[in-house]
């Protein structure tokens, strides 16, 4: 069984502080993703911040302005400190609080801490600047920068005893995580497309006459911008379709946190393909009210009770 945070005898003030300046990161960088995480209960909404907390500083160092070697030299060093944190060797009173929060957070959840060092893998191919031609190329990147993401937040989430086909879950969850990661594309075509990076795998844009790229507010001319764009919806679709079968497996305040993150990029998703061409001109976006509904929605458990009577009907 899973040990939580509030089980432990005492939290010391340098692990509550820790926690706390994890949280804060979340609520200032990571609206979408803190939406979710309001959602569980306390032990498992710190440890999930510290995940985050970790991952953002990843991805900070992929996203920045330094020269490349730096930023490969950086990686290295943030995954020297992963090592120290899976090996327990980070103090309590360490001067890095996100180590100090995700060497506890380790130490209550059975997470796996592999899945940060596939995040840095995946942050180290966009430093060489690495393009996808298939699918399955892109795919192996996603799994790196989401769907591990995926897998290590089920470490957080854990599932219920006995959940039928539980034994699926990690590769639900990681499916999910794809589903969100291509969501995340399309949404950041244009921004990305700025920052010289193409992600959308090349013979999908040449499928649709969109190989020049996107450098300004109008798709390339000829091209049928708006076909790539529903392409590549129905397949975030179909990911978030087979992703969605973990909810069942797991706990209610869980599931809501899970059905809240997927449930906002999902509508995310919808607004794309209803405006493709919006997506050239700024990112897209749900307003607050709308991301409170999707929330409620998952705490109510709507999400999890329409997934599971869907596979029963599938199975008779």
């Amino acid at each position: 069984m899973i040990r939580s945070v509030e089980s432990e005898a005492h939290v010391s003030a340098p692990v509550l502080a820790a926690y706390s300046y994890c949280e804060s990161v979340t609520g200032q960088q990571a609206r979408n993703f803190a939406y979710g995480i309001r959602l569980l209960p306390t032990s498992k909404r710190r440890a999930m911040s510290a995940l985050y907390a970790f991952s953002r500083r990843v991805d900070d160092i992929g996203d920045g302005t330094l020269a490349p070697e730096v930023k490969a030299a950086r990686l290295e060093d943030t995954r020297a400190l992963l090592t120290r944190v899976r090996e327990g060797a980070v103090d309590e009173d360490d001067t890095d609080p996100v180590a100090v929060a995700l060497s506890h957070a380790g130490t209550c959840f059975p997470i796996p801490l592999g899945g940060l060092d596939e995040l840095i893998d995946g942050v180290v191919m966009d430093v060489r600047g690495e393009t996808y031609e298939t699918w399955d190329d892109l795919k192996v990147y996603c799994r790196c920068v989401a769907g591990a993401i995926g897998r290590l937040s089920l470490g957080v989430f854990g599932t219920e005893r006995g959940a039928r086909g539980s034994e699926r879950a990690s590769e639900y969850a990681d499916t999910l995580g794809l589903a969100l990661q291509l969501t995340n594309i399309l949404r950041d075509v244009r921004e990305d497309a700025e920052d010289g990076r193409t992600y959308l795998p090349a013979d999908d844009l040449a499928k649709f006459g969109c190989s020049a790229g996107f450098s300004g507010p109008n798709p390339p001319e000829g091209s049928d911008f708006a076909g790539l764009v529903h392409f590549e919806v129905r397949r975030a679709r179909a990911l978030f379709a087979e992703g969605y079968r973990l909810l069942p497996m797991l706990d209610r305040r869980s599931g809501a946190c899970v059905a809240a993150m997927a449930g906002i990029y999902r509508r995310l998703l919808d607004r794309i393909e209803r405006e493709p061409e919006a997506v050239l001109r700024g990112r897209v976006s749900l307003p607050g009210r709308e991301k409170a509904y999707v929330a409620v929605r998952g705490l109510s458990g709507l999400d999890a009770r329409h997934v599971s009577r869907r596979t029963v009907r599938r199975r008779v």
